[in-house]
């Protein structure tokens, strides 16, 4: 599962790895991003710029148009089999930037532990998303969801879910292309191992009211003797 994520781009990120797309002139600079909140996306109908979209996936077909929150992620796996998923999943997808995600990881005695998780050599990473837009006119409202997978080596250790992390800059031009169902498939498996590192985090993480700059600082982890 992915339910938290950061980005707060370095000027050297944004210049190294957004220099191909149109930036936001005032940047939200988020280091607690939540489900139903609104974050930065580079959509496949529009992959020359950022679009602001809320997270959290409303189909087109849903009734209400409301937010629930309950589709954040969609599982490779089943993601062409899930109404909510299996058409959008070819034909809007796009990419999900982020400095960092994070995990939690249960203690014997009931504690969740906050992780950041980072890319090792410090750029930014992109998680692979699908979108969809429900209503028109001034209801329109546009949604995403980012794809997870099983665990690579370095997650397995504290989840079993991770988002779909695209690594390299094919990768993500050829997410945002038109591709057919089995070229898809292809690219919806766990990323390689040695990519990420992590550390823990302050618990004020599990506040969605609280972002700041101190999430992103290391804390002492907890020595676990069982």
């Amino acid at each position: 599962m992915c339910g938290r994520y950061a980005l707060a781009p370095s000027s050297q990120q944004k210049s190294e790895q957004l220099r191909d797309v149109k930036q936001p002139v005032t940047w939200k600079i988020r280091y607690n991003i939540a489900p139903t909140q609104s974050a930065y996306v580079i959509a496949n109908d529009q992959p020359a710029q950022l679009s602001e979209m809320n997270w959290g996936l409303v189909p087109s077909w849903s009734r209400d148009g409301v937010n629930s929150g309950k589709l954040i992620n969609a599982r490779s796996e089943s993601i062409f089999e899930k109404p909510s998923f299996r058409e959008v999943i070819q034909s809007r997808r796009c990419l999900v930037p982020a400095d960092s995600f994070y995990e939690w990881r249960k203690e014997p005695d009931g504690r969740k532990l906050p992780y950041r998780i980072l890319l090792k050599n410090g750029a930014l990473m992109f998680m692979a998303g699908i979108w969809d837009t429900w209503g028109a006119g001034a209801n329109e409202l546009k949604t995403f969801s980012i794809i997870t997978t099983g665990p690579n080596e370095e997650m397995a250790a504290l989840h079993n879910r991770m988002p779909l992390i695209l690594p390299s800059k094919e990768m993500q031009e050829m997410w945002l292309s038109d591709m057919p169902a089995e070229k898809i498939t292809d690219i919806l498996q766990p990323p390689e191992n040695g990519l990420l590192r992590m550390y823990r985090v302050s618990e004020r993480l599990n506040s969605t009211a609280y972002d700041a700059s101190d999430l992103q600082e290391e804390v002492p982890d907890v020595l676990r003797l069982f």
